[in-house]
């Protein structure tokens, strides 16, 4: 069996706040991703997710913990060695008016990363760019055109169109179509699809649409203040969650039918601050299924079959199960 694209095992990351306080953004996460797969990270916002996108693909420096990709441990790696990674490890953000330079045309912005990371000759990175244009459903005419010219789900395909450019073997999503309308949005997860089938790039799907991530995803982690509280295979996670955390997450989802009877589960009270964090469960504190022993240690993950875990200390007496 091949090792994972992506092992990162006891991220921790931690903000300045002033006052010598910190923001426990990141707290102790294990994170592995196998070739070819797509796995989405959910949560609330504040969760860590985007960070956790960002600590793997090395744009912020880890507070502590390991990450190795394709075999390699890149934790400590210098800029210097990590550019050359880079072509392989890709990052689309959330925002596409943002990640583009507004002064380059986009057949320009497509041919950035082969200048970059290869040696191809100015006439075959200009052919490249078209290719890449044709493979993300771009017209041709709109290489001539600048970012503003075009619209929000055509420049979010120039982004993922310039993470494809190097042949990349991991790339980092970060809620990608959170900011478009929902038929561009189907046509954006439609094209990701296609291109994981076609090339085999493993994917980190960041998002907090739950339906999008059981479209597209193998394997789901949920993450909550910064911990990782359940992780499974999709169908088997959204089928029977277990961590109340998760029940609660998923039960706020709107479904498509208006005429479906909604289940709602309410976590009591606010988030607490991720300055202070409270010892035990950090849900412990909003979660109706709570005992006090939930409040003491930092639970483990149980083991539920199938590759499916969930860290809850009530999973052993059922009590983890909420009531509709």
């Amino acid at each position: 069996m091949s090792p994972p694209i992506l092992a990162a095992s006891e991220l921790v990351k931690r903000f300045p706040a002033g006052r010598g306080r910190q923001v426990h953004a990141v707290n102790g996460v294990d994170l592995e991703i196998g070739r070819g797969e797509a796995v989405g990270l959910v949560g609330e916002s504040g969760s860590g997710k985007s960070t956790i996108g960002m600590l793997v693909t090395r744009l912020i420096p880890l507070t502590a913990g390991r990450v190795c990709f394709d075999g390699r441990d890149i934790t400590a790696l210098p800029e210097r060695e990590m550019r050359p990674l880079r072509a392989s490890l890709q990052i689309v953000f959330q925002d596409p008016w943002g990640a583009l330079n507004p002064r380059m045309t986009i057949g320009k912005a497509l041919e950035e990363p082969l200048k970059l990371h290869t040696d191809l000759e100015a006439g075959a990175r200009a052919l490249r760019g078209r290719e890449l244009a044709e493979r993300v459903r771009l017209p041709l005419a709109s290489l001539d055109r600048f970012p503003h010219e075009l619209s929000g789900g055509q420049l979010q395909r120039v982004c993922i169109a310039r993470a494809l450019a190097t042949r990349p073997k991991l790339i980092v999503l970060d809620e990608p179509t959170s900011s478009l309308d929902l038929s561009v949005r189907a046509g954006i997860l439609q094209l990701l699809d296609q291109i994981r089938r076609e090339s085999g790039v493993a994917i980190l799907f960041i998002s907090h649409d739950l339906e999008t991530v059981e479209l597209v995803t193998d394997r789901v982690v949920v993450l909550y203040l910064g911990n990782v509280v359940e992780q499974g295979p999709t169908r088997k996670l959204f089928a029977e969650p277990a961590h109340p955390y998760t029940q609660t997450l998923l039960s706020a989802s709107l479904p498509p039918d208006p005429d479906v009877m909604l289940a709602r589960h309410t976590a009591i009270g606010e988030v607490p601050s991720p300055i202070n964090l409270p010892p035990g469960c950090a849900f412990a504190s909003r979660c109706p299924a709570a005992i006090p022993a939930c409040r003491g240690a930092r639970p483990p993950a149980v083991a539920l079959g199938g590759q499916h875990a969930a860290a809850c200390i009530r999973i052993a007496d059922g009590g983890n199960v909420l009531s509709h």
